[in-house]
């Protein structure tokens, strides 16, 4: 024999047989019962039990309950107090049938909000995705929030109905105390970020305001949900909860209008869901006025808040689905335009191999993203024979650093025209960088002559290196830092194949995964021996390119013969 306990009860109940307990529905270690929303229940009687009750009809046995209901369940339910169906007692086949029957109208009546909640969990993090995609557009992480509170809030309703993991008190916390009020101030936020707004500044700090103080009242009202309170002050937080929601309401709908005002169209689109969470977010009110909300085709139980969700889901997919459709062209726009950023920064640096006479010069170039930070510039005097030679590496990396390379190379090759002087031309470059916000650059410029002269000065750039030894150059601070500045100038005379190696810090700060830095001795070691200027930097990236690399070797050969013809 087994028994079918009550499938309506409030709110906890255990069985006896003859004073032994079977079991029952609820925990009853602690010193208060914990409660569950009610779900059917089968017991055992045994087999011993069973051959002695169908051998023995005669004799007599009691089977008694013992019910606890929470105070709540007064305030809660208009019928509350006891069972409101009887158990069943019979063969252990039947009652296993009869209990199958009953988990699956239990599943019924939780209709299809476990599917509902797993699909707004998926959509949650389909928009975290999308934020790992475009990193810069904060309404996927607002938006990914609000799928992922309403999921959470579906599977704790769910978990409440179907198992015995979160007691109604739990569940009233967690979903009425916490998801509820977080919901609502996220679609504020959805909203703030998905049409850009940026006033008034602080429409968010109250929000966040608003949701703390409906929080508060929410689990407030677990606690006063009492017999002996359950009045005017109960009244009062009621009211003010409802409140609450009506304002947060209110503002995502003044949102959506401010935008639609200004002529975005994805403010109509938006004003669907939006109406359609308003009106799932009062459902109870909606209910309490007399109004249906609930349907049970095929005895599956459809409340208006589950259909609202799905349709407000489907509307916030299309949406979604448009926003990452721009968000494609503009990162193809972006792509295309630092491409060009790329092709311009190739065409304005020199040539990897040039020959001049009296000069042969290398040039290496190895960017550590598309558009590098480092410049340099080779251009020979065609009166005298000789050869300017500057090179330098801006502050930061990427788009931004090549526009001000390019700025550089402009004012190098406009500074030229006027004098080759190696400190006039820092000079030049100083007082374009001067009031150009964070843009600074180190760069070292030197002028050759034909005899093999030479004149250095430099704005805090690595030395250069003479043959194998780095020069002892005096330090100063880069360009666009001080106006008016002293840069520090140098003159030595090279000889028949002395070689002048310029480099950026990108070859000395490479590191490899151990933490090791390429470093000026490893530098001096391979200028040693002949290298080309590509695979000095070649060694370098392959050790661990960190940052732009560039290498520009400056060999002078002899006196040309016929400078100036």
């Amino acid at each position: 024999l087994s028994i079918a306990g009550p499938n309506s009860v409030d709110d906890v109940y255990q069985m006896y047989l003859d004073g032994v307990l079977l079991g029952g529905f609820g925990d009853f270690s602690g010193k208060v019962p914990t409660t569950y929303n009610a779900q059917p229940v089968m017991l055992r009687l045994g087999e011993a039990v069973s051959r002695e009750m169908l051998a023995h009809p005669e004799r007599e046995h009691v089977l008694a309950m013992r019910v606890w209901m929470d105070r709540t369940t007064l305030v809660d339910t208009p019928d509350a107090g006891g069972l409101h169906t009887a158990p069943l007692l019979g063969e252990a086949d039947v009652v296993r049938a009869l209990y199958q029957n009953n988990w699956l109208s239990q599943l019924k009546a939780v209709g299809p909000s476990p599917l509902f909640a797993a699909l707004f969990l998926l959509g949650g993090v389909c928009c975290l995705g999308l934020m790992w995609f475009d990193p810069s557009d904060r309404a996927y992480v607002w938006m990914a929030a609000a799928f992922l509170m309403i999921g959470l809030y579906g599977l704790v309703v769910t978990a409440g109905d179907t198992t015995q993991w979160i007691s109604i008190a739990m569940e009233r916390v967690l979903a009425d105390g916490i998801f509820a009020p977080l919901v609502g101030f996220v679609w504020v936020m959805v909203w703030w970020r998905w049409f850009g707004f940026r006033r008034p500044q602080w429409l968010p700090w109250a929000a966040t305001g608003l949701t703390g103080l409906q929080m508060l009242v929410n689990l407030t009202m677990q606690g006063l949900l009492l017999v002996e309170v359950f009045g005017p002050w109960a009244g009062v937080l009621l009211k003010l909860s409802v409140a609450l929601r009506v304002v947060f309401f209110l503002i995502s709908l003044g949102l959506v209008l401010t935008a639609i005002r200004r002529g975005n169209r994805e403010g109509w689109l938006a004003l669907v869901p939006l109406l359609l969470s308003g009106v799932a977010r009062f459902e109870p009110e909606l209910e309490g006025l007399g109004l249906r909300v609930r349907w049970f085709p095929w005895g599956v139980t459809l409340d208006l808040g589950s259909m609202t969700e799905v349709a407000q889901a489907v509307v916030l997919v299309l949406l979604l689905g448009r926003r990452a459709y721009l968000s494609v062209i503009t990162q193809r726009r972006i792509a295309q335009e630092v491409q060009q950023a790329q092709e311009v920064q190739q065409v304005i640096l020199s040539d990897t191999r040039m020959d001049f006479p009296g000069f042969s010069v290398e040039c290496e170039y190895r960017p550590a993203r598309e558009v590098g930070g480092d410049f340099f510039q080779i251009l020979p005097h065609r009166s005298d024979g000789s050869l300017l030679v500057v090179a330098g590496d801006v502050t930061g990396k990427g788009l931004k650093a090549g526009m001000v390379v390019a700025l550089l190379v402009g004012a190098i090759r406009t500074a030229a025209d006027t004098s080759d002087d190696p400190l006039y031309v820092l000079e030049v470059l100083n007082r374009r960088l001067i009031g150009r916000g964070d843009s600074y650059a180190t760069c070292l410029a030197m002028r050759i002559a034909a005899d093999g002269s030479a004149v250095l000065a430099n704005a805090g750039h690595l030395p250069p290196y003479w043959n194998d030894r780095a020069m002892e150059v005096e330090g100063s601070l880069p360009l666009g830092m001080v106006d008016g500045i002293e840069f520090p100038t140098m003159r030595f005379h090279l000889k028949d194949g002395d070689r002048l190696t310029m480099i950026s810090d990108g070859i000395i700060e490479a590191m490899d995964a151990a933490g090791n830095l390429f470093g000026f001795e490893r530098t001096g070691e391979l200028l040693a021996n002949p290298i080309s200027a590509g695979e000095l930097a070649a060694a370098a990236q392959k050790f661990g390119q960190d940052d732009d690399i560039s290498v520009i070797c400056v060999t002078w050969v002899g006196e040309a013969e016929g400078v100036g013809v």
